[in-house]
């Protein structure tokens, strides 16, 4: 497998950080390259919808207005998280040759979630790779994953809750409608749970996994402000019942 550079790096919004992930495969999609291993932690709370989910069905708006809660819609698929202080979020960007089930949705959730899970075997044992795009500890969810794919490679980004509380996620985000079928309708309350393991230790059992330890010495600061143009506007059509995706 080629060797991953790695990144740990938190920008100052949840925009810019958003908008690295997807400026990350641009780069790699259109100049190639060798795979990346990036890490970052919002300071700030904030919720993200995937592609398709309705706010007004997802989120309890009014909560996050009274918060200061903000929402943005991402490019890449699945279902809609809360992020912030608590839930590292880390992102693999690779080219499609990287390996052969790189080729396939679900056999690509499976080629990485399998690998993350090995990641957090030293402390959790029992974490394996459930429903689509989870990771889970004794048929709790402790992670959420989704993919964005373009002509040459790919995104998988996804969060690890290690702090945040479940009740958190409840105040912000609705009962979703579509659930993994290991879930069994349970409020977020008794279907989440953290992995009580500091960041840093975290970060360092991943990198290992993919034998991310060369760093990024050069990001791309210049896509950054088309990637955050395609993110506000795919957030402005949120409100809107149905809204889709911003064509490439």
């Amino acid at each position: 497998m080629d060797a991953f550079h790695l990144l740990d790096l938190t920008l100052p919004s949840p925009e810019e950080n958003l908008a690295l992930d997807e400026a990350l495969l641009e780069e790699l999609d259109e100049l190639g390259g060798d795979p990346v291993l990036r890490f970052w932690e919002s300071e700030r709370s904030f919720v993200v919808l995937g592609p398709s989910c309705r706010l007004l069905d997802e989120v309890h708006v009014a909560a996050c207005e009274h918060d200061g809660v903000p929402w943005f819609r991402r490019a890449s698929g699945g279902g809609t998280v809360l992020q912030g202080p608590g839930c590292l979020s880390y992102a693999l960007v690779l080219p499609l040759t990287l390996h052969p089930d790189l080729n396939d949705i679900r056999s690509t959730h499976r080629f990485i979630l399998e690998r993350m899970a090995r990641a957090l075997h030293r402390w959790e044992p029992a974490t394996v790779f459930r429903g689509i795009s989870d990771l889970a500890i004794d048929g709790r969810k402790v992670s959420g994953n989704a993919q964005r794919r373009k002509r040459n490679a790919l995104l998988v980004h996804g969060t690890l809750l290690h702090a945040m509380q479940p009740d958190l996620i409840a105040r912000y985000l609705k009962q979703p409608a579509r659930q993994p079928d290991y879930r069994h309708d349970r409020p977020h309350e008794t279907f989440l749970r953290t992995i009580d393991v500091a960041p840093e230790h975290l970060k360092q059992a991943i990198a290992e996994v993919w034998g991310a330890a060369s760093p990024l010495l050069h990001w791309p600061e210049a896509r950054m402000a088309g990637c955050i143009r395609n993110l506000v506007q795919r957030t402005d059509e949120a409100i809107i019942p149905g809204a889709g995706l911003v064509p490439d």
